[in-house]
């Protein structure tokens, strides 16, 4: 791994004081098993008093001996396998040793938010490293003969001591752990029941993280459980996300905003199942934060859609400094967005929704409709959504064209969504149907979500176009252009929505 940390691919056995490594040699692709190496190592754990992150299965330490001496965080993938991210040693301005870099603190913030990160727990560890190596003198994998001793520093401190094993992958598939795990059994030695050191010096301080949605949703089981399900998997992409959006990795500000949509979307499909006061006010916060992701991600896709535009145009009529008033612009509002984005983040706000969506998920102020047959409420529910995408259509035909059938058309576009996430709630209930109207209902966003940002194109091009480059003096015409194949694109995406409305399911 390197210093900048990775994919941390390792599994954990519990071993007694006589245990003798078995020979290892024999494991696919092992050519050697280098001289071992002892290290010391002390390493202090962080976390909040009620221990949030260790419920989750976060560490946060602060090692120092060894060879990767420093900040480890470590962020449960999916699959036994953890992303771990490193930052260096240091002291904070008042020169104390123990402050959190601000660099991984925000990365657990989704889960800290404003309760302060203090030491929970203490390990030293004697360590002794069996490198296994290749045909090509790579280090496959690394076998850690560990005897650790351990307090914990919070709720009753304790200590306790033990010996474990770590088999961890440096440079070899996943196959090779399957094999070690083999060789081991064959010993007697078997995986931990322990997730992590941490987990096994807080003992019985740890509690694990409420499940949520534990009964499934099932067509003669409550309706509530479908409404739950929907909630805890958007939930879980907030809390993903977070840290992704933090480091600026692609895609993460789209994948939150969706959830959030969804989670916005479902809540309105099914108010009648929760305290209507509730519902109000998480659409209203769900909204909001929304809204500060979509002024990020409107302005990339915008962005990108300008760039497109110019990059399929012949040079010749490009006239002007068009392309670098559009592209400086678009680069100092994405700017601007992104900062907001971050302010949000770390506000009391966004923390106070993220308590409030932990709380409905775990304990949903429920109405006597979210106890009855979800086979019976659902399907009414998303029959309710398909009377409103008709109504929207209908009233989209109603309109003349120009900036009122717009309008109108983005009000089916919003339906639509709602339909498609609706459907896609029922699911479990009748897939078939589900994924046909979940699908229909996708097409149809699809569509129109081209149109609409077609709309907003042609807004930038008119606004930088035909005001502001005419008011310096310069010549318009490439923005005129474009603005008239924007058009162009807007009516063909209609005339494709009303081709496709017209076989509806």
């Amino acid at each position: 791994m390197d210093a900048n940390g990775g994919i941390e691919i390792e599994r954990k056995f519990d071993v007694d004081e006589l245990a003798v490594l078995p020979p290892l040699i024999d494991l696919p692709g092992v050519q050697a098993i280098a001289e071992p190496v002892v290290h010391d190592l002390e390493a202090v754990y962080f976390d909040t008093n009620d221990l949030v992150l260790s419920a989750a299965r976060i560490t946060l330490r602060r090692r120092t001996g060894g060879d990767d001496a420093g900040w480890h965080l470590k962020l449960p993938q999916n699959a036994g396998r953890r992303r771990e991210i490193h930052a260096p040693l240091g002291r904070d301005r008042q020169g104390e040793a123990d402050a959190v870099p601000e660099s991984l603190a925000q990365l657990v913030r989704v889960y800290v938010r404003a309760a302060p990160l203090v030491p929970v727990a203490r390990l030293t560890t004697i360590r002794v490293v069996h490198a296994l190596i290749g045909a090509g003198g790579e280090t496959l994998a690394v076998l850690c003969d560990d005897r650790v001793q351990a307090e914990r520093l919070v709720h009753e401190p304790a200590s306790a001591a033990w010996r474990e094993w770590e088999f961890e992958l440096v440079d070899a598939p996943e196959d090779l752990l399957d094999a070690g795990q083999a060789v081991l059994a064959v010993a007697g030695i078997l995986v931990s029941g322990h997730a992590s050191k941490l987990a096994r010096a807080l003992g019985d301080r740890l509690t694990a993280e409420s499940p949520r949605n534990r009964q499934r949703p099932t067509p003669t089981g409550p309706a509530g459980n479908v409404l739950l399900a929907s909630l805890g998997e958007q939930i879980g992409v907030i809390r993903a996300q977070d840290p992704r959006i933090r480091q600026h990795t692609l895609g993460s500000v789209h994948a939150m905003r969706v959830a959030l949509r969804r989670l916005r979307s479902v809540l309105a499909t099914y108010r009648s199942l929760v305290d209507p006061t509730v519902v109000q006010h998480l659409r209203t916060e769900l909204g909001w934060l929304a809204a500060v992701l979509g002024g990020s991600r409107d302005e990339e896709v915008l962005q990108r859609r300008l760039a497109g535009l110019l990059d399929r145009e012949d040079p010749a009529v490009l006239l002007g400094s068009i392309r670098d008033r559009l592209t400086t612009r678009s680069a100092a509002d994405a700017a601007t967005a992104r900062h907001t984005l971050v302010v949000a983040l770390d506000s009391h706000r966004y923390f106070r929704l993220l308590d409030a969506l932990d709380a409905l998920a775990a304990s949903p102020p429920f109405t006597a409709t979210a106890g009855q047959d979800a086979r019976v409420v659902v399907p009414a529910l998303v029959t309710k959504e398909w009377k409103k995408l008709r109504r929207a259509v209908r009233r989209a035909t109603g309109t003349v064209p120009g900036p009122e059938r717009d309008l109108a058309l983005h009000e089916v576009r919003k339906r639509a969504k709602r339909l498609r996430y609706a459907a896609e709630t029922a699911h479990p209930l009748n897939p078939k149907r589900a994924a046909r109207v979940s699908g229909f209902a996708q097409k149809l966003q699809t569509i129109l979500g081209d149109q609409h940002d077609s709309v907003i194109a042609r807004e930038r091009l008119l606004r930088r176009g035909g005001v502001d480059a005419y008011l310096r003096g310069e010549n318009t015409f490439s923005y005129g252009r474009l603005h008239a194949l924007e058009q162009q694109k807007a009516a063909d995406a209609e005339a494709l929505f009303w081709k496709a409305w017209s076989h509806r399911p």
